[in-house]
């Protein structure tokens, strides 16, 4: 498969199709998680009422962040390209889906993702966990193979590979996991001119 002959598009949200907002280390001291440590795994092994609390304090952050999200360079235009040559389009975020919503909206993309196509931490397990990509292939009933995902961080491209998937990465100056990507994209925009 190639970019121009894809039909099947699954796209991380924060810092893929928006600007990059999320001061991570600012929410792991906030959350007292250590630095070297992914969130979403510290706070599945914490206690029940512990991670509650910490799951809450997260969501309202990130509520917050989605309210204020400004597209990504490319993004709209990429997507509404992907829409008007009637391809579905998917979702695969480690943020919450009601927070995906919030953000597509705020973006001007909240019409171009049919809500079932939608996919967060509670709908699928977080990348790197190829899960959400396997489930979207199999309702849409295609080969993990014929789905391209467009992501802005390792997360992405490794759940991409781990699902059999063609991965694509964008809105960084260089690719530093070029054993990752099967394509390079500066931002959205180049994206597009690739297809």
């Amino acid at each position: 498969m190639t970019l121009s002959t894809a039909r099947h598009w699954v796209f991380d949200m924060d810092g893929t199709l928006t600007l990059a907002v999320h001061d991570f280390e600012a929410i792991k001291r906030a959350l007292e998680i250590p630095l070297d440590h992914d969130i979403l795994h510290h706070l599945a092994a914490l206690p029940a009422e512990v991670a509650a609390a910490k799951h809450a304090w997260l969501l309202d952050h990130e509520r917050e962040l989605a309210l204020g999200a400004q597209p990504a360079p490319g993004a709209v235009e990429l997507v509404r390209e992907l829409q008007a040559r009637g391809y579905r389009l998917g979702i695969l975020t480690r943020n919450a889906r009601e927070l995906a919503l919030v953000t597509l909206r705020a973006i001007g993309l909240g019409d171009c993702f049919a809500s079932d196509d939608i996919l967060g931490r509670d709908e699928a397990p977080p990348k790197p966990h190829p899960g959400g990509l396997l489930h979207l292939a199999e309702r849409w009933r295609v080969a993990p193979s014929e789905l391209v995902m467009v992501g802005d961080y390792r997360y992405d491209l490794e759940c991409a590979r781990a699902a059999g998937a063609y991965s694509v990465l964008v809105n960084l100056a260089e690719n530093p996991w070029p054993e990752l990507a099967d394509h390079f994209a500066a931002d959205c925009l180049a994206l597009r001119q690739a297809l």
